[in-house]
């Protein structure tokens, strides 16, 4: 079972792309008889994900081919951890290993960033989000890197939940016509969306709580001190989001707040891949 509907379909395009008329490196100098197998090693710390994604990657280059995963997503990785073994022949095991190499490394890399933040705000109620800045045609992947280390999805794209940003507001002509015109919207498409609006001051939030008609409300760039204010003028009437650059040094600060969910754009945009490598047997 894949992670992900369409997951050989984005593996394909990510091998063309590197392969184009062929692996000509490979090609030269690798006999095609070849036999050969490679362990996938750790060579820092960190959570492992995208095993599975890595394992398609070798059985689409060539079937031939047999991965044995030691580790599964969401694994706690040390240094010289065997993640997999692949076996077949040498030619595929060398074509297959860089895209192989780039999905694992990445999205070990996101879920080992979200672990650490999770972890960082453990005990507390509130809950860490990720957001839509993602690499493109890489969202459902990096989404579900962000669950294996621990964190909570926000939507997945512009169709499964109403967020009323800031120029969504401004274009509007304020925040009362936008929330009045999204219901109407909603009401004639027989959709059922929850709606989330976004404020950036305690004179916005006030107009949303007297208008109501949100399930959740953003709480966009608020220091600790005014974040404070908001969660207790809101008092559980609505869900409570913080976001704008909150880092690792605020985090916990801000989360002591009482807010419900801090989102987190650089879970998915501002990653360091961890560092896993291909070697012989």
């Amino acid at each position: 079972m894949t992670i992900i509907p369409n997951l050989d379909e984005l593996i394909m395009m990510a091998l063309r792309e590197d392969i184009g008329d062929g692996d000509h490196s490979t090609l030269a100098c690798i006999p095609p008889d070849a036999m050969k197998r490679a362990k996938m090693v750790a060579k820092k710390e960190g959570v492992l994900c995208g095993a599975e994604v890595g394992a398609r990657v070798f059985f689409l280059v060539d079937q031939r081919l047999k991965v044995t995963l030691l580790k599964k997503d969401g694994d706690t990785l040390k240094v010289g951890d065997v993640v997999m073994t692949v076996e077949g022949p040498a030619g595929s095991i060398l074509t297959a290993e860089r895209t192989a190499l780039n999905y694992m490394q990445r999205m070990s890399g996101i879920a080992t960033q979200t672990h650490k933040m999770v972890k960082m705000i453990e005990g507390l109620h509130t809950r860490l989000l990720d957001t839509r800045k993602t690499t493109p045609n890489m969202r459902l992947l990096e989404k579900y890197a962000v669950k294996c280390g621990g964190g909570t999805n926000h939507r997945i794209g512009l169709y499964d939940m109403i967020m009323l940003k800031d120029n969504h507001v401004d274009f509007a002509g304020g925040i009362e016509k936008a929330i009045d015109r999204t219901h109407d919207y909603l009401k004639k498409n027989g959709k059922d969306l929850r709606i989330e609006i976004e404020v950036r001051n305690l004179e916005e939030l006030d107009r949303v709580m007297k208008h109501g008609g949100v399930d959740r409300v953003m709480l966009d760039n608020f220091d600790v001190a005014t974040l404070k204010e908001a969660v207790k003028r809101i008092d559980g009437r609505f869900e409570t989001e913080a976001s704008g650059g909150i880092t690792e040094e605020t985090l916990r600060e801000y989360a002591e707040t009482g807010v419900d969910f801090i989102s987190v754009g650089a879970l998915t945009h501002h990653i360091k891949s961890l560092d896993l490598s291909l070697v012989s047997e």
